[in-house]
């Protein structure tokens, strides 16, 4: 999808990588990077799509509670990241860019009402970490 469409693509690709459907973000960047896009482009695009996944991620477990709690509980991952998020608060953010159970941290910490200023600034600098490695891997 990321080759095809450019940045766009790109963008809605790390978007809907960080909301809980299976989709790799990494993998889509690679091949936007592999097919020629501009490295600062590709990681602006790739991040801003995460992170504002994220957000929304967060804004889910904020404003709707009661479907957020079920969400998490209804998963062995999703368990995993409410109990670890309840147990740590904040230093649960620096599981948010592993797989699996990034994602559900991500809507903990909005269910949890974690301060949305410390999760952007950590979790979204750890996005964004993750693709500039990536970048430079290659």
């Amino acid at each position: 999808m990321s080759e095809s469409y450019g940045p766009i693509g790109l963008f809605l690709s790390a978007f809907l990588a960080a909301t809980l459907l299976p989709f790799s973000s990494e993998a889509a960047l690679v091949a936007a990077l592999l097919s020629g896009m501009d490295q600062t482009t590709a990681l602006i695009a790739a991040s801003l799509g995460n992170i504002l996944a994220i957000t929304v991620n967060f804004a889910l477990g904020f404003w709707l509670s009661d479907w957020a709690r079920d969400k998490v509980e209804g998963s062995k991952s999703g368990r995993r990241a409410l109990l670890m998020s309840e147990r740590y608060g904040y230093w649960a953010l620096l599981l948010t860019p592993l797989p699996i159970i990034g994602d559900p941290v991500t809507l903990a910490a909005g269910l949890l009402r974690l301060n949305l200023f410390w999760f952007l600034v950590i979790a979204g600098t750890l996005r964004i970490l993750r693709y500039w490695m990536i970048t430079l891997a290659l």
